[in-house]
């Protein structure tokens, strides 16, 4: 999301965070590198949701001395090293000393740094640590009890908070008025409506629309963005008002007209279409492809184009047909990136893990690379890879 200047806003929820046991550090390093270098370039805000660190998740100081080592090698990782310092700040301030006087560039780029739900031991250490600390630094430095303090500084609905956060500071509240939350009864989950198009497969939607291949908020949204998109700098890398995707979701699935010109911003049909994705039960590449598709990165350059072709021949139909359809559409982005800024590799970053992820858990962080590497060569390649399958009723 933004904040109330127009600053990119970055957060980082330690509830996410697995166990230490469990998890593999120099990945953890390698994904944060990958992720922030994306955004941070200009300036930019963290909000940190400290609710979830406990002894069990938290990397250790030792892991963050060799983070800082590992970045200060090379001249060309100093902004990288600050940022991630920027987002464990919280859980070790005695490095804030060190990185407001090594990295200048990181106090110009970072404009704000709000850490909710703060415990009193963080408070405690950064009265300690204070004085260590340049003024300028710590003044942007801002700690929030409540989520509700978070929308005098920055555009709140943007934002995708964790449940877990939303119902431990519904708790903090209901401790402050001297009694607990009520319990919440979840509801049986309701059939479809005919005219649902989010969270169905394809095949559904293709019965309740007359056989048609191409969902309806697909067709839609690329057309739209056709006509008037393909020259926004930017295009799917911006949000967009969580709320208001949850009301053209609604519309959507009412089999209600959605006339995007309404709304004044050519983010939310990108934010629609890459929703669309997500939702499926499965995913558009499919389960099965997964493995196949990890494994791209061993395959030699000069074969991977051929491989890619061999793994979506595989693909049902109507898979094909609609991936098709998306990749035809993400090519023609790539073709005016001059204007866009969106290449291949930039369009692969944003759809890699809204085309497939694992049947079960989530993507692993080795295997961002080649699920993002195999759909910027669907991109790139996109007239070599398509050219030698027809589908009826394509």
């Amino acid at each position: 999301g933004d904040d109330n200047s127009g600053r990119k806003v970055i957060t980082f929820s330690c509830c996410r965070m697995p166990p230490s046991h469990q998890l593999n550090h120099t990945r953890l390093l390698e994904y944060l590198k990958y992720t922030l270098d994306q955004y941070v370039e200009n300036d930019y805000t963290v909000v940190y949701f400290h609710y979830g660190l406990k002894s069990l998740n938290k990397p250790s100081l030792k892991w963050l001395q060799t983070a800082y080592k590992e970045f200060d090698r090379k001249p060309r990782n100093l902004m990288l090293a600050s940022r991630l310092l920027n987002v464990f700040a919280t859980m070790h301030l005695l490095f804030l000393r060190q990185v407001s006087f090594s990295f200048p560039r990181y106090k110009k780029n970072l404009k704000a740094l709000y850490v909710v739900h703060p415990t009193n031991f963080i408070k405690i250490l950064w009265n300690i640590f204070k004085p260590l600390i340049s003024h300028k630094f710590g003044k942007k430095i801002t700690y929030l009890n409540y989520l509700s303090d978070l929308r005098e500084h920055l555009k709140y609905d943007q934002l995708n908070i964790p449940q877990e956060v939303i119902l431990h500071d519904e708790n903090l509240r209901q401790k402050q008025k001297g009694k607990l939350p009520p319990v919440v009864k979840v509801p049986p989950p309701r059939p479809p409506l005919p005219t649902q198009q989010f969270g169905v497969s394809l095949q559904y939607i293709k019965d309740k629309n007359n056989g048609e291949l191409i969902p309806p908020v697909m067709k839609e949204t690329v057309s739209y963005l056709k006509s008037k998109g393909l020259h926004v700098e930017g295009l799917f890398r911006r949000s967009a008002s969580i709320q208001t995707i949850k009301d053209v979701q609604k519309l959507y699935n009412q089999g209600k007209p959605v006339d995007f010109d309404d709304y004044h911003d050519i983010h939310i049909p990108a934010v629609i279409l890459k929703t669309f994705l997500r939702e499926l039960p499965q995913p558009l590449l499919t389960f099965e492809c997964y493995d196949p598709i990890v494994g791209i990165t061993s395959v030699e350059s000069s074969l991977r184009v051929t491989r890619c072709k061999q793994i979506i021949q595989g693909l049902p139909d109507h898979n094909y047909v609609v991936l098709k359809y998306l990749i035809c559409f993400l090519h023609m982005v790539s073709q005016e990136s001059i204007y866009n800024r969106m290449t291949a590799s930039s369009l692969a970053c944003v759809f890699g893990l809204n085309l497939v992820w694992p049947s079960k858990g989530t993507a692993s962080l080795s295997a961002l690379v080649p699920l993002n590497l195999f759909t910027e060569l669907l991109i790139d390649f996109y007239t070599n890879i398509f050219n030698s399958r027809t589908v009826p009723g394509e």
